[in-house]
């Protein structure tokens, strides 16, 4: 059975930093590309991040220079350090596992994350 589980959601101010993580489990974590997508309220989910098994990371314009994405393989981890957060980050986050030609194949439950001003 799959499993998708991240963490490390919560509130901080703008200008803060929060540290996400995935735990994966019933996947061949060292096979898979990993990433992190979010989903604002009232709008589309979108890739935030993207890491391959080789550790080549893709990130969003929006994102990019204010987030790290790494893995863990030897822990099936997946991170998302978030410096410099902006209110415009505020969104629900999402770890995804193994991409294939057809995107994602495995999805978590999502984590809280709130910028405020």
């Amino acid at each position: 059975q799959v499993q998708l589980v991240e963490s490390g959601g919560g509130s901080v101010q703008a200008g803060g930093s929060l540290k996400l993580s995935c735990v994966a489990s019933g996947i061949p974590f060292t096979a898979c590309t990993m990433g992190w997508y979010r989903q604002a309220p009232g709008k589309e989910r979108e890739m935030v991040s993207v890491i391959s098994v080789s550790a080549t990371t893709t990130y969003s314009d929006s994102v990019k220079g204010r987030f790290t994405i790494s893995r863990e393989n030897t822990k099936s981890m997946l991170y998302l350090q978030m410096d410099s957060l902006e209110t415009e980050d505020t969104a629900v986050y999402y770890c995804a596992a193994c991409r294939t030609t057809s995107g994602f194949q495995h999805w978590g439950r999502g984590t809280q994350v709130t910028v405020s001003s």
